[in-house]
Order: structure tokens, then sequence, then C-alpha cells
């Protein structure tokens, strides 16, 4: 109220939003200004576009009366209506630091006029990675104005960041630094990773929850569980940083309605929201950072209303759990869930659910090559009726054997025993290595026609070699291939001998 920066921390719940709205419109009304237009005398920063359309909407309900005028402004939705806005007189600018910006490069605000600079939940900006933005924003202000800072838990990194910025602050904290309110009734449930899912629809319905906010630490994490709720018949939603503007407005005020029980969302929740008489909040993971911990379970317990808090924690959270207990000097206490039975076959966290495949079913004795055998037709189908195998490749063999048809002489064992029995169908296990060795390239000379039949009565004779599996993607590899298209050749380029036709020779140059 005197003009000067001030630090001010406290739990959250407790009213911060109200802490700094009421002075900023009693000094602004009680300095009466012309509005300009495109020119703030208040500029308000918050890290999320929920929490800045909140304040904005306390900054109206607190200023009904006053012929202040605000606009809330953030990214993910249409520039052209904020421009537009920006054409009026305007005193009080709620905003984040992205879309401020964007505006002020396209020079649609101007800065110059702020009288009063508010950081709301500074801490969470640094965490977002705004500080750079929060600089570029400082240099755009005028060098005389006042500076307030609020926060709910205070690090090294705010303080920095206060020394820079407010000029003999005041310091003012309501409660101890980084504690959760006594009001809310915390507890740790111990659950395998796998049936973590299972878990939270099982104390919905165990509880009769009608309102509960759960908060996971992944963007995929949200929607898959907001998936998984559905399929069980609880209205869930999910929002987090990929959703649209549109779809994140629509869920939260079904959520605050009491349209829609569950909803799931990433820590882009966790901050500033203000729920009215919220009664339950879960952490279906444990966050990375303590202090986002505090932030989470302050959803509930706000404004001197009682709360609870759950938190499912894994074997490998157990760390961060204690992480959670250093931060706030307390141990949170280990709850049994007694009447849960977990599924024989816990749900994949990586996967969604889906039928196996039926294992492949090995070869019957003769049944040969299959599929392949109808792909080879052209070769020789029946070779009882005195055709010879391999007879459709037989110029190419030429080629391998140096001009001797390999596959000239006698059937091998197993190939053409009896009338009509097709060429793939060959005896034991080792129907596949004989497949491959009919197919293998003779050595030139004629070795192939002199030592074939006895090599092949020898491995007929060797004990029988279990089958080896092969893919048909590899049996169709393994078996020869026949070009199926040659490309044609440009015919040649033909010389026009013009003679005494007077015109130039356009052949070859």
């Amino acid at each position: 109220m005197n003009g000067g920066d001030l630090m001010a921390g406290a739990q959250t719940g407790t009213g911060k939003t109200a802490g700094f709205t009421l002075p900023v419109l009693h000094l602004l009304h009680s300095k009466p200004l012309k509005a300009e237009a495109g020119k703030p005398r208040c500029l308000i920063l918050t890290p999320t576009r929920e929490l800045a359309a909140q304040v904005e909407e306390s900054v109206q309900t607190y200023g009904k009366h006053l012929k202040l005028k605000s606009m809330v402004m953030f990214g993910g939705v249409g520039i052209n209506p904020q421009v537009e806005r920006l054409k009026k007189p305007l005193d009080i600018l709620v905003a984040t630091p992205g879309r401020l910006l964007d505006h002020a490069q396209q020079k649609n605000l101007d800065l110059s006029a702020v009288e009063i600079l508010v950081l709301d939940e500074a801490d969470r900006m640094l965490d977002m990675g705004f500080i750079r933005d929060i600089k570029r924003v400082l240099a755009l202000l005028p060098k005389v104005r006042q500076n307030l800072l609020f926060s709910a838990t205070f690090s090294d990194e705010i303080k920095e960041l206060a020394d820079n910025l407010l000029h003999n602050p005041g310091f003012v904290e309501v409660a101890r630094r980084n504690t959760a309110s006594e009001l809310v009734e915390q507890t740790v449930h111990l659950v395998n990773q796998a049936h973590k899912r299972e878990l939270m629809a099982h104390l919905i319905r165990q509880h009769d929850w009608k309102q509960v906010l759960i908060f996971t630490r992944t963007k995929h994490g949200a929607n898959r569980l907001a998936e998984k709720l559905s399929k069980d018949g609880i209205a869930a939603a999910a929002i987090h940083g990929n959703k649209s503007q549109s779809a994140r407005t629509k869920a939260l005020a079904e959520f605050k309605d009491g349209t829609l029980p569950v909803l799931v969302a990433t820590d882009i929740a966790a901050r500033g929201l203000d729920i009215d008489q919220l009664p339950q909040v879960v952490n279906f993971e444990l966050p990375n950072v303590p202090e986002d911990y505090v932030h989470r379970i302050g959803r509930t317990g706000r404004a001197g209303a009682t709360g609870a808090a759950v938190s499912l924690v894994d074997a490998e959270e157990i760390k961060l759990l204690k992480g959670i207990e250093r931060l706030i000097k307390r141990e949170i206490p280990r709850v049994e869930v007694t009447d849960f039975v977990p599924s024989e076959k816990p749900v994949a966290e990586t996967r969604a659910e889906r039928p196996e495949r039926p294992a492949r079913q090995p070869r019957a004795q003769g049944s040969g090559q299959g599929r392949n055998q109808s792909q080879r037709q052209g070769s020789g189908q029946n070779q009882g009726q005195g055709q010879q195998p391999g007879q459709g490749r037989q110029s190419r063999n030429e080629n391998r054997n140096g001009g001797q048809d390999a596959r000239a002489g006698k059937p091998r064992q197993g190939q053409g025993q009896g009338q009509g029995q097709p060429q793939g169908n060959r005896q034991g296990p080792n129907a596949n290595r004989q497949g491959q060795d009919n197919r293998a390239p003779r050595k030139a000379g004629g070795q192939g026609n002199s030592q074939g039949a006895g090599q092949d009565q020898g491995r007929a004779e060797k004990p029988a070699k279990p089958e080896k599996f092969m893919s048909e993607a590899a049996r169709h590899q393994a078996m020869p291939q026949v070009g199926l298209f040659v490309p044609p050749q440009p015919p040649k380029r033909q010389f026009n001998n013009n003679g005494n036709s007077g015109r130039p020779n356009r052949g070859r140059r």
C-alpha cells in the first residue's frame, strides 16, 4: 500500500490472489488516470493459461463496482480478438510471458506506462524456463515501478531473482516455507506400477468419490489413465499442454460444476487453480520435484476447508517419497488397501491391450514348403509325370554350372516319390535343409553331377536334427528370386544424315 516492493510467501490455498488483487485495485482507484488503448497501468504475469484466466476472473469479481478495465492474454487461442481488445482502454493486464512478448513485438502493446508489476507463482515460472522471457519483459518496463513477487515455495533461484528485481523489499511469510496445509490428510498406498490403474478405479468406486483430481507425471500417462477409467465406466477427462485451450477450458469447467467427476492432469493444473471445496487429490505418480507435491495437494484443503491427498507409490518411487518427506518435515503414513485384489495378468503400461497372436504351428511331415510351392508352380508341379525338377530354371543353372545342367540327372531322394507328388513334399525334419541344398548353386566342372546322389543319400542317413524355424519372410528370401521386371532399354539415338537437305545435323554434338 505504501508503494514499496514486496516478497510474499504463504501456503497454497491461503488467498495470495486476493492478497495482491485488492491492494492493486485500491491503488489504481485512488490515483485515477484516463485509461489509454494498449497501455496498461498494472501487469500481472502468471505461468499457466488456467491461472491467468482465474486471476483475471478474480480482478473482475473484486472490482466489479469500479471503473477499471482489465483483460487476460495467453497463447493457445486466436490472437485477433486480443488485438481488437487492445485497441480499447486498459488498466490491468493479466498475461502469460509468451503471448505478451508476441503482442509487444507486433507493436500491439505498450508497456511504458506500467506502474505495478506482479509475478504470481514466480517459482513455477522459473521451473518452466520463463526466466529469459521475464528478463525480456522487464526490459520493456519503466525503471520506476512497484514490484510484487508471490510464491508458495522459495528456492535459491527465487532469491536470486528477487535480488535482481526487488529494491529494498519487504518480506511477508505467513507460514513456514515449503509446507503443506495441516487440514489435508495425506496417505500413501504402496502398489506395483502395473496395478496402479486398477487400484485407481477400485478406490473411486469403493469411496464413491464424486470429485477427484488425479495428477500424473507425463502427458501420455494422463491420456492412458483417462481412457482406462472411461472404459471402466468412470467419466474422466485429461488436461495437459498438448490439449487445445478450448478442450482444457471445457474439461476444467465441467469438473468445477460437478458434471465431470474425475479430472486427470499434469502439473499444469497444480499451480494456483482454485476449485471450490475439492475433497480429494490423488498422486498417481510422484513428481520429480518435491516442491510440486506441495502444490498438488494444495488443490484441496483451501480456504479453511478439509481435504485428503492419496499417493500411489511404486517401489522405484520410494526415493522420491523420501525427498518429499524431508521437504515437508513429516512422515506420510502408509495405508494398505486390504480389499483390493490385483488381476493375475497386470496391464502393461507401455502398450495397449490387444489379443495375442496364436503361436505358429510346426509344419507337418511331408507338407513341403506349402505357400512357396504355389509361387513356383512354373518350375514343375508334378515330377512323377516325367518333368524334371528345376526344369523351369534350366537356363540359369547352366550359367551357374559352367554350361552343365546339374538338375538334369536323377532326381534327389524325396523329390518324385510316387505319381503326382509335389516338389515340396520332402520327408522328415531335414526338409528345409534339403530345400536349401536343392537351391544352392553347383560348382563348375560337373562335380555336382558326380557327387549329388551320394551326398544326398548320406544326408538322408544322418540322424534327424530338429527343424529350424524360419519365418515366412526368411523363407521367401532364401528361395531364388526370378526377375519379375526388366526395364526396357531406351532405343539408340538415330543420327540424321541430311545430305543436301540444307538442315543441320542435330544428332550427337
